[in-house]
């Protein structure tokens, strides 16, 4: 009698699905919501201002208006996610525009001097500050709060309660220069086209090199014609608007120095030792400093970079408006810590990126922006950007609850 053995085919297990494109934008709503949010805000304004708001001229103002508080919701990004929080901002910008007028005008300094020492002044806030945060532990709510009072003080000390400038040429570039056309056109700029498509192109490759990174490690969970769509957007996007700028006057001086912030922070939070520390500080203090973090020293430094960043938010609102006053940077604290939360940002500290805060910023600027156009009065736009405010942190919220 003839016996078969019968052979089992091993079942083998199958790789786990990756999620779809839809699917994986609704487990990543906190990280692109607030974008798709900033979106459909513009795609609003653009229709009920009938196209004023896409214009060129306007598009400059728009960056223009919003620079300083770019720059700052970086700096308050490390804080806020550390931690902490900075009350004193937008007092330290309008010290150090006063300093600025005070060393350019009254004393005529070369603008090559009085940049570096007012962004050294700036740094020696932030420092002094973040030791008594850090070493003395000390709420920085209080601390900065405190900062807040004695530099609005030193200002109208500083400038006697009146107005000071004009600032010369130099000074005003800072804010009110553009990137010449070395091709030598005009208008359109092509050398504000070749910086948009390059920008763009550099983006692109750096997210694909990313992805083979993460995708070597077994740590891709991105769909692919997610990842396609979405930096096929942020690069028509980047030309655009670089061909939009092109017809009027080009490149802002100061849009060129957010990108180049932006850049820097973006590899500093996600790619050095450093930036994991912040994050490792802000999500669990103790666990950080058992793990052998110096917190002390990180609290520190981030207050530093965040007077050092209001320095420069400073000296571009003073170069802006052409004069220093007493009443320079008046609750831009606000505006700022809203960005930081608008944009994805933790109230406990541990969560938030760099891109988050500049498009919490960008969203409060085409807010401002648009409501202006249309003629809404300050008193509605309050309540509408403290509506926004609200809604961003309720966001927030539930995320953190559906997370658990």
């Amino acid at each position: 009698m003839n016996t078969t053995t019968k052979t089992e085919t091993p079942v083998q297990n199958e790789p786990p699905q990756a999620p779809s494109a839809m699917g994986f934008l609704k487990n990543h709503m906190r990280e692109y919501g607030m974008l798709l949010a900033l979106v459909a805000i513009m795609v609003m304004f653009q229709v009920l201002t009938e196209g004023t708001l896409m214009r060129p001229v306007n598009l400059t103002n728009l960056f223009l208006q919003n620079s300083y508080i770019i720059i700052m919701a970086i700096g308050m990004l490390l804080v806020i996610v550390a931690g902490h929080i900075d009350l004193s901002v937008g007092s330290v910008v309008g010290f150090i525009g006063a300093l600025a007028a005070v060393m350019a005008v009254n004393f005529e300094l070369p603008t090559v001097v009085v940049v570096p020492v007012c962004l050294f002044v700036g740094l020696l806030i932030g420092a002094a500050q973040g030791y008594w945060v850090a070493y003395w532990k000390i709420p920085s709510f209080i601390v900065t709060l405190a900062g807040m009072l004695i530099f609005r003080g030193l200002t109208l000390a500083l400038l006697a309660g009146q107005s000071v400038g004009p600032f010369p040429k130099s000074f005003q570039l800072m804010s009110t220069g553009f990137v010449p056309d070395i091709f030598g056109i005009g208008r359109p700029n092509v050398t504000a086209i070749v910086l948009g498509v390059l920008a763009a192109t550099s983006i692109v490759f750096l997210a694909a090199r990313q992805r083979a990174q993460a995708a070597r490690y077994g740590i891709q969970d991105e769909p692919f014609s997610f990842f396609i769509v979405k930096n096929a957007l942020v690069a028509v996007a980047l030309i655009y608007i670089s061909y939009l700028l092109a017809t009027y006057r080009g490149l802002p001086n100061v849009l060129i120095t957010m990108a180049v912030l932006v850049a820097v922070y973006t590899f500093l939070t996600n790619s050095t030792t450093i930036g994991r520390r912040i994050y490792a500080l802000g999500g669990n203090v103790k666990a950080a400093k058992l793990s052998g973090i110096n917190t002390e020293r990180l609290t520190f430094l981030t207050f530093a970079n965040m007077g050092m960043l209001a320095a420069l938010a400073g000296l571009i609102f003073a170069a802006r408006l052409n004069t220093a006053t007493p009443k320079a940077g008046f609750a831009f604290e606000l505006d700022v810590i809203a960005a930081v939360f608008i944009g994805g940002a933790s109230m406990t500290g541990g969560v938030g990126k760099v891109i988050g805060a500049v498009v919490g910023a960008l969203i409060m600027g085409v807010m401002n922006n648009g409501m202006s156009i249309l003629g809404i009065g300050i008193d509605w736009q309050q309540v509408i950007k403290g509506a926004v405010l609200l809604a961003a942190v309720i966001f927030d919220v539930y995320n953190k609850q559906k997370a658990r």
